[in-house]
């Protein structure tokens, strides 16, 4: 098969030629009919986190088939439609596991990070990784719902928030496109905020009632006026933005934090003990989180707007990715 590799820490993307994987005990092979080219992946190509094994190939936005049945499999099908996100799984039998909280599994597993992901033509996983995909959405747009998507919505629908609260989503990029689309279908009075006048229409079009451009205004201070915000759904990738915007949260105001950012983000203690405000972070989401986030983007329209790049035009797409400039996800199809 083919597969797009990284050799080393810091090494370039690489087509080569592999073995087709074969499923072990409690694991399905996945023919790959698109993947989501996801700032994470950087982890691998930049050796980003201890202990990484190379070579490895990257991917956890996969949209698929199910190809080969592993032994002990009995819930899964030749021919059914799979999605595999940056969950790769967990072991059901620890502490976390036990409690329900199996994002937090001791023996859990990162898709393309610790075990090969979906930048090649199979890829392996195991069952308790894998998302049921609708027949409504094509590869191309099932692929970034298994990161992207997850991780707005499984955030939106844990924030606290109910239909009618006015909720923010800071930033209009990969994350934030969905994030809107999401909160209005969700029944939020959605308010984007971004940088630069000319994201206004793209914003009010995707769902949103308001749009504030941080460049012009105090994004803060505008939340205030309206009112203050019951969540704040931070995108961005600055953790010094995210501090500025702590002031917009109304009484008891959340600022859900999934936008991963070097610089830390700082509160005075004032504002989060006079109004009862919080910031909390959200890890994106497992298997069932993904399941979900699918099926709820058919039946609300959502869908993400992405740049497709052939699979042999990995490292091309990769770059596009980091330039910032894709508007507003890069996915690869298996069919080029």
């Amino acid at each position: 098969m083919r597969a797009v590799q990284v050799s080393r820490r810091g090494g370039p993307l690489e087509l080569v030629e592999r073995d087709i994987p074969q499923a072990g005990a409690g694991e399905v092979r996945i023919k790959v009919s698109a993947c989501g080219v996801c700032h994470s992946d950087s982890v691998v190509v930049d050796g980003l986190l201890p202990g990484l094994e190379y070579p490895r190939v990257p991917g956890h936005e996969v949209a698929g088939v199910v190809d080969a049945i592993g032994a002990g499999v009995t819930t899964w099908r030749v021919g059914d439609r799979a999605g595999v996100g940056w969950n790769g799984g967990y072991d059901g039998t620890c502490e976390a596991c036990r409690r329900g909280r199996f994002f937090g599994c001791v023996a859990g597993r990162a898709t393309g990070i610790t075990f090969d992901g979906g930048y090649a033509e199979y890829m392996v996983a195991p069952v308790s990784a894998l998302a049921r995909l609708p027949s409504e959405l094509s590869p191309i747009e099932a692929a970034p719902l298994m990161c992207a998507g997850v991780t707005t919505y499984n955030a939106l629908r844990n924030s606290g928030a109910r239909p009618g609260d006015l909720v923010a989503i800071y930033g209009l990029g990969g994350l934030g496109h969905l994030g809107v689309q999401f909160a209005a279908r969700m029944g939020f009075r959605t308010v984007a905020i971004a940088r630069g006048p000319d994201k206004e229409p793209l914003a009010k079009k995707l769902g949103a009632v308001r749009y504030i451009d941080s460049q012009a205004q105090n994004a803060a201070e505008e939340l205030s006026k309206l009112g203050g915000a019951s969540v704040i759904l931070a995108t961005v990738t600055s953790g010094k933005a995210m501090s500025e915007i702590i002031g917009g949260l109304g009484l008891e105001g959340t600022l859900m934090v999934i936008g991963a950012s070097p610089d830390p983000v700082t509160a005075g203690t004032y504002p989060l003990l006079s109004a009862n405000r919080s910031i909390k972070g959200w890890y994106s989401g497992t298997s069932i989180d993904s399941q979900d986030t699918a099926a709820f983007s058919v039946l609300t329209g959502v869908r993400s707007m992405s740049e497709v790049f052939p699979f042999a035009e990995a490292p091309k797409a990769y770059q596009r990715m980091l330039s910032g400039k894709a508007r507003f996800r890069v996915v690869l199809t298996m069919e080029g």
